[in-house]
């Protein structure tokens, strides 16, 4: 069985993770989305609300995995014997990160890492840009995955009541 890792901190969830991990479904067994936590960067939503919006955008695909860790992801992807870690990249800078990245886990865990390009109608798609659009109270529909809008909406308001 061949079984991918993609990793990310999802902060949130967005139409360029969804390609990714709908590319991953079909080529593989298994895909697990692993929230990797990083303790030196602050997120917007929490751990458990992240994986909740993964799960709801997610429930449709068969042979999905959603797991949070606060380890490494070369780590992760070596103990989980999984046959590649499967990133995306949306232009050059982007590119040149995660190769750097992808040479690490290689070193550091022995897994390879796959890097897909983002379909060029999801070039502009970021966690950064719904992040910023939900701040000012703007529509993110075209951002997020439609099976959150109503859940998204909801922690937002839950946010704005505190």
């Amino acid at each position: 069985m061949k079984k991918v890792l993609i990793p990310g901190t999802f902060d949130p969830i967005t139409r360029g993770h969804m390609d990714l991990i709908r590319r991953a479904a079909v080529a593989y067994d298994e895909v697990t989305v692993g929230i990797f936590v990083n303790p030196d960067k602050t997120c917007f939503f929490s751990r458990e609300e992240r994986e909740e919006l993964i799960r709801l955008a997610t429930m449709h695909i068969p042979h999905i995995h959603v797991i949070t860790s606060d380890g490494y992801t070369a780590d992760y992807a070596r103990e989980g014997e999984y046959a590649a870690i499967i990133r995306g990249y949306r232009n050059e800078s982007d590119l040149a990160y995660e190769t750097r990245m992808a040479a690490y886990n290689r070193e550091r865990g022995g897994v390879n890492t796959i890097l897909w390009e983002t379909p060029a109608d999801l070039a502009s798609v970021s966690s950064s840009a719904v992040r910023k659009r939900l701040s000012e109270g703007k529509d993110v529909s075209d951002l997020v995955p439609p099976e959150i809008l109503e859940t998204l909406s909801g922690l937002m308001r839950e946010r704005n009541t505190r």
